[in-house]
């Protein structure tokens, strides 16, 4: 146990990419796998083509201001 959660210490011989994993239940195992880099596909937005004439893309609001870190 790892405060409340469940731990596993996996051998140097398992040790996996990165800093991030994707946990999924198989049966009564568990797999565990890296994630890669999170990107969006090279073309993808390129693909994406609406052409229903009345869609009208909702108003995605005003982003908050940068905060400024170097004071």
């Amino acid at each position: 146990m790892n405060g409340r959660s469940q731990a596993v210490r996996l051998p140097k011989d398992f040790r996996l990419p990165g800093r991030r994993v994707r946990i999924k239940r198989q049966g009564t195992g568990v797999f565990i796998e890296p994630l890669g880099k999170e990107a969006w596909p090279k073309g993808y937005f390129e693909k994406v083509v609406v052409r229903d004439r009345s869609f009208v893309r909702p108003d995605q609001g005003d982003l908050p201001p940068v905060p400024d870190f170097s004071r």
